[in-house]
Formats: structure tokens, sequence, C-alpha cells
């Protein structure tokens, strides 16, 4: 199954943002997923994994929530 890791800088205050995307990633997928991580960064990161993949990374894309999720629906359920 799928694991998905939020990677945030913590001395840029990305916490709330971090939470945000792994709150609507659960709430979308629930049992589907077996993780949902927060891995604290510094110097600006905010990165989104899924099973090691990055999906979202804030120095290419605009923060969106849902496009986040969106960009993690491919892995979920994809067997490994």
């Amino acid at each position: 199954m799928t694991r998905v890791e939020v990677e945030y800088c913590v001395p840029c205050g990305m916490l709330n943002r971090a939470q945000d995307v792994a709150g609507a990633v659960l709430q979308q997928f629930g049992e589907e997923i077996d993780e949902v991580s927060l891995v604290t960064g510094d110097n600006g990161v905010f990165v989104v994994r899924a099973d090691g993949e990055t999906v979202f990374d804030k120095t290419e894309d605009e923060f969106d929530v849902d496009a986040i999720v969106r960009s993690v629906r491919p892995y979920v359920g994809a067997s490994a």
C-alpha cells in the first residue's frame, strides 16, 4: 500500500500546511494508504512524496492542497 511523506521547513513555520496536506490525504484515501508521515526539515523545504516519488515540491509547484491530493491518487492502490 501507499506511503505518503510530507517534508516541511520547521523554521519557516510550515507545520500548519503540512498538517493540512496530511489531513486531506487521510480524509480522501483513508484505509487505502498505509502511512502519512510528517518529516521535519529546514532551508524552506516543502516536498510531498508518495512511495518515494516526489509529487509536489514548492520550488516547482504552487501550493494547492487539492492538487497535491490529486497528485497522490495515482499511487493509491498501485502495486510496488
